[in-house]
């Protein structure tokens, strides 16, 4: 698929979804077309000692996300690449647009393991217009070859010391970066004036990095922030609140 972006996402990344947003924001105002594709946490963490280097949740949260890719790689294997859009959007606006249960009331390692469950996939799957059946690759690993290519595709472009989103401006010649992290939506009227900003930096030749680790939470109904609320700042350093540098 030809595109003008080629967007990089694991369905779990509040970060990713964030960003995404936006990017659907200016591909609604330019008219661009964009091929959401895999890049697996969980995978490019499959060294990691994850009780070691990260918060006690962390892991459901990213083996969650690799099974929604596998999910997500047979819907694109059976019912082509246009449909990735629809099922993303799914997939977040389940994961960060709805505020918790109050009734159902889990712990956050519950609530990250459910992700990767039938009972969860099959709604999203529904809504999204495409076959119950396909929750069914929730435990098929033979999906994983395809999902580690992807995240290695992504990783070639940009080095191996990122996350979640990888932007691909104007493929196959164009740059390409982790990022932007963004904790807030823009307004619509300004939502492109950023995009121009950040694809101006992004050509300017020999560009590499611009980072800070202070992070707000994201404006997402899941982390329990409203759109006229500031989050809490935290500080990602490692990109990913390790516990250990």
């Amino acid at each position: 698929m030809d595109a003008d972006i080629n967007f990089y996402f694991d369905p779990v990344c509040p970060f990713a979804w964030m960003t995404s947003k936006w990017v659907r924001q200016v591909q609604a105002q330019r008219d661009y077309t964009v091929d959401w594709r895999f890049i697996s946490l969980r995978l490019i963490n499959a060294g990691v000692d994850y009780d070691a280097h990260f918060p006690p949740e962390y892991e459901a949260g990213h083996t969650a996300g690799l099974r929604l890719l596998r999910v997500a790689a047979w819907a694109r294997a059976e019912h082509g690449r246009e449909s990735m859009a629809g099922l993303y959007a799914a997939f977040g606006a389940h994961i960060f647009d709805a505020a918790p249960d109050p009734v159902n009331q889990r712990t956050e390692g519950e609530v990250r393991e459910r992700r990767g469950t039938r009972e969860f996939v099959e709604p999203i799957l529904a809504e999204a217009g495409l076959p119950l059946a396909l929750a069914e690759a929730l435990d098929d690993e033979s999906w994983d070859r395809e999902l580690r290519q992807e995240t290695d595709e992504a990783l070639a472009l940009t080095g191996k010391d990122v996350g979640t989103p990888i932007i691909h401006f104007e493929p196959p010649a164009g740059v390409a970066f982790f990022g932007p992290v963004i904790s807030r939506l823009p307004e619509e009227d300004s939502a492109a004036e950023l995009w121009d900003h950040v694809v101006g930096l992004a050509r300017f030749p020999g560009f590499a990095e611009l980072k800070r680790s202070l992070r707000e939470q994201p404006q997402l109904a899941a982390l329990g922030v409203n759109a006229d609320t500031v989050g809490q700042q935290e500080d990602w350093h490692g990109g990913s609140r390790r516990q250990k540098k």
